[in-house]
C-alpha cells in the first residue's frame, strides 16, 4: 500500500500528510475551506474539498489504499453516507481518530475494556467497527497539544480551571503521528487503542508549569467539592506496537 487519503488535513492531518509524503506515499488531503486548498497543494499533495455533511460523491478522494479520518464532525448521517462510499471504493484499511472523551470520569484508570458513554462519537466508532467491507483501527487520542496548540494559551482571561486535583491525560502531536505510522507499518488492524502519555500530573501542576514556562501569570483554579478524574491507560498500544512515547514528561517545557 503506497497511497493514503487524510480526511481533515488540519492541525493533525496536515503534518501527518507531510510525514507520509516524506515517506514516499501518494497523499490526498481534504479540507472544508476553499482558502486552504492552495496551501495543501503547495506541499505536493492532492487537495480536495470534502464535507461529509454534503450530499456529494468523493470518488477521486477515496481512490486510495488507506483512509485516515481526522475530522471532529459528529454528523452520524454524514458518516453513514461516507461509509457507503468507502464500501464502493478500493479502500482496504481505515484509521478512525476518536477521543478518550468517550470514557466517563469514574476516579479510576480507564482501559479499552471499560464501558464508554453513549454519545454520537461512540455511535460513529461502532459504525466503523461493525463494517465487514474493510478493516478499521480506532485510535482514541487524549488531550492534544503541540505546535501552536500550547496549554499555556488555554483558560485565558481569568477563566478558572476546574478539578485542579484531577489528573491530565495528554498526548503530543508528534506521538500521534508516529503511532499512526506504526499501525500502518505493522499492519495492525481491527484494534482500538488509547493513546496518552504515561505521565499524569495533576491539573494544578500541569497548567501552572505550562503558564509559568511561557512567562504568564499563575492560573486560577476552581474549588471543586466533588472530586472527579480519570487516568487513561496506554498500556495496550505500547505492548501491541512496542511503542515508546517521545513526549512522556508533561512537566517538561515545550
Amino acid at each position: 500500500m503506497n497511497s493514503v487519503s487524510i480526511l481533515g488535513a488540519g492541525w493533525l492531518g496536515k503534518p501527518l500528510a507531510i510525514s507520509f509524503l516524506e515517506d514516499g506515499f501518494h497523499v490526498k488531503g481534504s479540507t472544508t475551506s476553499e482558502e486552504k486548498l492552495a496551501d495543501l497543494e503547495s506541499h505536493n499533495m492532492e487537495a480536495f474539498l470534502v464535507d461529509i455533511s454534503d450530499f456529494e460523491k468523493f470518488d477521486a478522494f477515496l481512490d486510495t489504499d488507506i483512509l485516515i479520518i481526522a475530522i471532529t464532525s459528529k454528523d452520524i448521517d454524514g458518516f453513514e453516507r461516507l461509509l457507503a462510499q468507502i464500501q464502493d471504493s478500493k479502500i482496504q484499511k481505515v484509521i478512525f481518530i476518536s477521543s478518550t472523551s468517550v470514557y466517563p470520569s469514574l476516579n479510576k484508570v480507564m482501559t479499552e475494556e471499560d464501558a464508554v458513554l453513549e454519545t454520537p462519537l461512540t455511535e460513529i466508532e461502532n459504525l466503523f467497527r461493525d463494517t465487514t467491507f474493510f478493516e478499521t483501527t480506532i485510535i482514541r487520542f487524549a488531550g492534544l497539544f503541540g505546535g501552536e496548540r500550547h496549554p499555556a494559551n488555554w483558560f485565558k482571561n481569568g477563566r478558572k480551571i476546574p478539578q485542579p486535583n484531577g489528573f491530565v491525560n495528554m498526548v503530543h502531536r508528534e506521538d500521534c503521528i508516529e503511532i499512526i505510522h506504526t499501525i500502518i507499518a505493522q499492519n495492525c488492524w481491527n484494534e482500538t487503542f488509547n493513546v496518552c502519555s504515561n505521565h499524569h500530573p495533576t491539573r494544578r501542576e500541569f497548567y501552572t508549569t505550562a503558564k509559568l514556562s511561557m512567562g504568564l501569570e499563575m492560573p486560577q483554579f476552581e474549588n471543586n467539592e466533588i472530586y472527579k478524574w480519570k487516568i487513561i491507560s496506554s498500556k495496550k498500544v505500547q505492548q501491541v506496537l512496542g511503542y515508546t512515547f517521545i513526549h512522556d514528561d508533561l512537566l517538561k517545557p515545550l
